[in-house]
């Protein structure tokens, strides 16, 4: 891989998790709440758990798909490249 090809991932990556990031920023907001879902999962739990303790929940849901992945790959089973940019990207989006 090239330097500039390098760079044109990285952007890509970055735009298309931002254009995910305001999509789904207007479909889950409530009452002008960006965190609104992750604030009433912090009122749903049953554990006390805090809106970051939430937030690495539903990642970690995506962290364990990729190491899914992971594992098909190792044993021949290619994904295609949407499924992995989708999959990657969510997670990215869930650390940002």
């Amino acid at each position: 891989m090239t330097e500039k090809r390098f760079d044109e991932v990285v952007d890509e990556q970055l735009n298309n998790c931002k254009e995910t990031l305001i999509i789904k920023g207007v479909e889950y907001r409530r009452y002008k709440n960006p965190m609104h879902n992750f604030d009433v999962g912090v009122q749903q739990s049953t554990t006390g758990e805090t809106r970051e303790q939430i937030i690495w929940g539903m990642a970690r849901k995506h962290w364990i798909s990729i190491q899914d992945i992971r594992e098909d790959i190792l044993q021949g089973k290619l994904p295609s490249k949407e499924k992995l940019d989708e999959k990657y990207g969510d997670f990215i989006n869930y650390l940002l």
